[in-house]
């Protein structure tokens, strides 16, 4: 018997007859509307949670009595902002309820990075269906970390939950996410200093703190460039939740109990067997666990398990142009509400619908192949990449190649494995002077990063790489890139390269990245070096990201590094390329090379490391291959 705090039916039945902050028609759907704001629901230790409900009503603008299933999102964004989805969805019919998170905006407690959205949220859902206009059905909305709250009550397994529909959701934080092979992704250091301390938190509401905080968020550059944070040092001081939490993060390298909340991979039996739309985007931050959790809950749940990937950075899916290309009008999915309709209405109202018959729920997996545009520059000045969907059965697909490139001598990638008893490249890695990102898996990146598909080539758009020069122009750049190639070469799945590489630190980073060189064209005379997915590796974890060890100076090991997923088309006469550095600023945080504490550091040093391309290291990048039907 859970322990859960339940309003009585007579307050229940308040807050259906109570005054509602607004009732009005709703031309959206056949029912107009009417919302209740700030109900403060208690969850199982008294805390309560500001949540506003919205119901259908009659001609009348009365509520209609009717037990109905309900949508609920719980956001730390504040809920206010929910207020057309919400007066869509009960329009249509649907009771719905949006609550602000714990300590977030106005809802008591405190803070913390989803630990408690698992067990605040099924006690959202219990005290949703005890009230008379609920059915007792309950499924959930939202992306990032709104679909991270809806992946935690689906881990807590909610008696009430039906169905969610996870947009680019926050999951397996050790993993390709907050920690991405040891490495910290610190587009969370900026959420944490521009959006979530100034902005909704509970020291925020008051005027001079918030000031305080919107100053150093100002400033969050100067900050960045003097990492790491440390307690007690910086106006994080003043949200002393948010502060813990980062430094801890920052400091947590292995994927250990620290990363556990919404932890999918590891942990698949805790969650709940019911239909879960996974919705992604090759360009977002969390495409990575996406597909990964559409593996691991397909071969775990018997319940419906579908997935969508699109050419979209994070929560970008109602366009068609991200970054500096244009994947076509076709890209987008216009109408961001409807979709979900039709499957909260097949799983929560039991409708036959377009749900395994039409796109976009023809099959349970949809993926947008880029890459087969015309090249040329569209009406807003962005390259046509292109692109088109396709319905498959699985992911990843069955009928992959997975093909091996090598990294060969003279920057050269082939399909050829080399035979030379000895060939290196070296390169000198200075903290001082990190790899600038431009674009890629980018989330809450905010003035300190881009998002998407970008030339890789510097210019005033880039803080920390003003100048027009392309990264391949550095020296801490190794490229290795093909012949242009003599056919179309599909590359859809998941990517992985195999490095052998030695460093003089005790410690060092190695990243790689992914590329689509384009030939030039009239509107794109010096051509376009097009990123597609990147990753990273921290020598400490090479063996395992659930432990550390240092290395030996000198001595060759064996790194993995983990890209992103993708679906891309490398047209005839395009080359693939690999770049291989050991950093991408601010994407991740910088390793002083030095082998002290993670976010500890005091010191920093310049890094000689070598990369082995030979026949007893084929140093490769593993490509997953999809014959072209001709």
């Amino acid at each position: 018997m859970r322990s859960v705090v339940r309003v009585s039916t007579q307050i229940a039945i308040a807050l259906v007859i109570g005054p509602f902050a607004s009732a009005q028609t709703d031309s959206s759907g056949p029912h107009g509307v009417s919302v209740m704001k700030d109900v403060m629901v208690p969850v199982r230790d008294g805390v309560r949670m500001a949540t506003d409900v919205y119901l259908p009503t009659d001609d009348s603008g009365t509520p209609s009595g009717e037990a109905l299933p309900t949508i609920m999102t719980r956001t730390p964004y504040g809920k206010n902002g929910s207020e057309s989805t919400g007066r869509y969805y009960a329009s249509h019919g649907y009771a719905f309820v949006a609550q602000d998170t714990r300590g977030r905006y106005n809802s008591e407690g405190i803070w913390h990075m989803l630990d408690d959205d698992g067990r605040d949220g099924a006690d959202a859902a219990a005290w949703i269906a005890d009230q008379p206009w609920s059915n007792g059905d309950v499924g959930m909305y939202g992306g990032s970390y709104v679909g991270g709250t809806q992946h935690a009550v689906a881990m807590e397994r909610a008696p009430e939950l039906k169905t969610i529909i996870p947009t680019d959701a926050m999951s397996n934080l050790g993993h390709q996410s907050m920690r991405n092979g040891g490495a910290f992704e610190l587009r969370f250091w900026n959420w944490i200093f521009s959006i979530a301390g100034p902005n909704g938190s509970r020291q925020a509401r008051d005027p001079e703190t918030q000031a305080a905080l919107l100053e150093m968020m100002e400033n969050r550059k100067h900050y960045l460039v003097n990492l790491p944070t440390r307690r007690g040092t910086t106006p994080l001081k003043l949200i002393s939740e948010y502060e813990d939490w980062l430094v801890q993060a920052m400091e947590q390298g292995t994927d250990g109990e620290f990363w556990t909340t919404n932890d999918i991979i590891h942990f698949p039996e805790r969650y709940k067997d019911i239909p879960v739309y996974l919705v992604g985007g090759w360009y977002d931050s969390w495409g990575g666990n996406t597909t990964t959790n559409f593996e691991v809950l397909t071969e775990h749940k018997t319940s419906p398990i579908y997935l969508i990937m699109g050419p979209w950075i994070h929560g970008g899916y109602g366009r068609f142009e991200h970054g500096q290309v244009s994947f076509g009008d076709d890209a987008a999915i216009a109408d961001t509400l409807s979709w979900r309709l039709a499957w909260y209405d097949h799983f929560l109202k039991g409708e036959e619908n377009a749900i395994g018959t039409a796109d976009p729920f023809q099959t349970k997996v949809r993926i947008f192949v880029m890459g087969t545009g015309d090249e040329r520059k569209d009406d807003h000045g962005h390259k046509n990449h292109g692109g088109y969907w396709r319905n498959e059965n699985e992911w990843p697909l069955a009928r992959t190649q997975y093909t091996k490139f090598y990294l060969r001598e003279d920057g050269a990638l082939s399909t050829t494995a080399p035979s030379a008893a000895t060939s290196t490249t070296a390169y000198r890695f200075d903290p001082d002077d990190p790899v600038p990102t431009i674009g890629g898996n980018i989330s809450s990146g905010g003035g300190i990063m881009l998002q998407g598909a970008w030339d890789q080539r510097g210019g005033d758009h880039v803080w920390n790489w003003q100048i027009p020069m392309p990264l391949s122009s550095r020296n801490d750049v190794v490229v290795f890139q093909s012949e242009p190639l003599e056919q179309d070469t599909e590359v859809t799945g998941e990517i992985e390269v195999q490095l052998w590489a030695s460093s003089s630190a005790l410690d060092t980073d190695f990243t790689a990245k992914l590329l689509d060189v384009h030939p030039p064209n009239p509107d794109f005379p010096g051509g376009f070096d097009m990123n597609i997915g990147d990753g990273i590796i921290r020598a400490r974890f090479r063996d395992s990201i659930e432990s550390e060890t240092l290395m030996e100076p000198g001595t060759v090991y064996p790194f993995t590094i983990k890209l992103y997923p993708t679906s891309n088309v490398f047209k005839k006469g395009h080359r693939i390329r690999i770049d291989i550095s050991s950093s991408n600023f601010p994407r991740f945080d910088i390793n002083p090379n030095t082998g002290e504490p993670l976010n500890n550091h005091r010191r920093e040093e310049v890094a000689d490391n070598v990369i082995y391309h030979d026949a007893d290291h084929p140093s490769h990048i593993v490509l997953p291959v999809i014959p072209i039907e001709r």
